[in-house]
């Protein structure tokens, strides 16, 4: 009994060598492969008891582990879609096979990184078929509320090379100087004109007209003027008439005093804005706070827009995308224009080791990992999203190696073993003739 468990248990270190190696050779095999998460084998004693104060071997059992919880090092790249996490957590992928079936929402899967490029649909995919999951931004850009629980919101990242985009103009600001000389009671009269371009809602080009009007005073100066405001998209109607009087006292001359509306929007002068209605609905326009030299003055002999400034755009073509650390996606138009048209959630659980392993450096959550949570990326437990980068292999080549030769030391070892049992056997039966 003692003389076949010494057999039974080399035979058992044969196996659990033999399972160690294989280890040894899926890591060496990906050492180069992106994302790739090592296998690490340990060995556990078995123990028999044995009869009448006689020991009897049990041998050994190896168990392998994927070490999905240790990541490689991050190698920078060329592409803007090549995606990395930096820290804890996991990037949403899905098949593109069960993309295009159609059959339902796709099985979410989870890797660490992706070499993600855009095939005909537009969506970013890599070369094994793994298509990148996120939320779909609002038109404004902003992320509407998604549950974090599950991953039914999530849908296949689709960038559309021939998307157009134009942002409405929604606020201007003046930063305008009107001629003292002019509300002289010598002076002409000759109102100052300015023309303003805005886009409306459908990113067309229209014109806000403003008049500045200056009262002349039978004597002396009035600095007043009235400020006339009009919009090409409404046939030139007036949307807003305000009466400006400037400040001519020592220390705050040529600033703005007091703004009466005539007509338009109130002036609010603790925020130096007025509202007006223009054909797509309501702009802001900023004129100074009272005795500011903010926005409109009224200083010596000469009318000088120093600074007219706008939001909003026209419609352009979208060139060139990028991913920030929290995962936003950005697309950049030709007019300068950025806007978020997805979000790249990071999913993390409480146990990573416990996913079942897939083909193409994948991992699908299971019962032993717990259950799963999609975090805005640098928020929670998660690190960030790295862009123009891929995460190397954890496989270490000089630590596999040397495990290498420690498991081919321990085979030959239980080899040897087997052979003196065989001998001992041998004995035993020439004994017998």
């Amino acid at each position: 009994m003692t003389i076949s468990s010494s057999l039974n248990a080399s035979v058992a270190g044969l196996n659990a060598n033999a399972s160690r190696l294989a280890a040894i050779s899926d890591n060496v095999a990906n050492s180069s492969t992106f994302g790739y998460r090592r296998v690490e084998t340990s060995f556990e004693s078995l123990v028999i008891s044995g009869n009448g104060g006689k020991y009897v071997a049990g041998g050994v059992r190896a168990d392998s582990e994927r070490l999905v919880d240790q990541g490689g090092s991050l190698s920078p790249t060329s592409n803007p879609t090549d995606l990395a996490v930096r820290g804890r957590g996991f990037i949403p992928v899905a098949l593109a096979s069960e993309v295009d079936g159609g059959n339902g929402s796709p099985q979410m899967l989870l890797t660490s990184t992706g070499s993600f490029r855009t095939d005909s649909d537009g969506r970013l995919v890599t070369t094994s078929g793994l298509v990148l999951m996120g939320w779909p931004a609002n038109p404004d850009g902003t992320i509407p509320p998604f549950p974090r629980d599950t991953s039914d919101g999530l849908e296949p990242v689709r960038l559309n090379v021939n998307r157009l985009i134009g942002e409405p103009t929604t606020s201007v600001n003046f930063g305008i100087n009107l001629p003292a000389t002019d509300t002289e009671s010598t002076a002409s009269g000759v109102p100052q004109q300015l023309s303003v371009e805005y886009f409306d809602n459908l990113g067309r080009s229209e014109t806000i007209g403003v008049i500045f009007s200056p009262l002349i005073p039978a004597s002396g100066s009035s600095n007043q003027w009235t400020m006339t405001v009009t919009d090409s998209a409404l046939g030139g109607a007036v949307i807003g008439e305000y009466d400006l009087t400037f400040d001519d006292a020592r220390g705050t001359g040529g600033t703005l005093l007091n703004v009466n509306t005539l007509s338009g929007g109130p002036y609010d002068p603790a925020t130096g804005r007025l509202i007006v209605q223009v054909g797509g609905g309501p702009m802001e326009i900023t004129i100074g706070r009272p005795n500011t030299s903010e926005g409109l003055t009224q200083l010596s002999n000469s009318f000088a827009p120093l600074s007219v400034s706008k939001d909003g755009s026209p419609v352009g073509n979208m060139t060139t995308v990028n991913v920030d650390a929290n995962g936003f996606v950005h697309a950049t138009f030709d007019t300068g224009v950025t806007r978020i048209i997805f979000q790249v959630p990071l999913v993390d659980l409480p146990n990573p080791n416990g996913m079942i392993s897939l083909d193409s450096q994948t991992f699908r959550p299971s019962i032993d990992s717990g259950t799963f949570f999609l975090w805005d990326a640098g928020d929670g437990p998660t690190g960030d999203v790295i862009s123009f980068a891929l995460q190397e292999s954890a496989t270490d080549v000089a630590r596999e190696l040397t495990d290498m030769i420690q498991t081919q030391r321990a085979y030959s070892s239980n080899a040897r073993v087997i052979q003196t049992v065989n001998e001992m056997l041998q004995e035993t039966t020439n004994m017998v003739r």
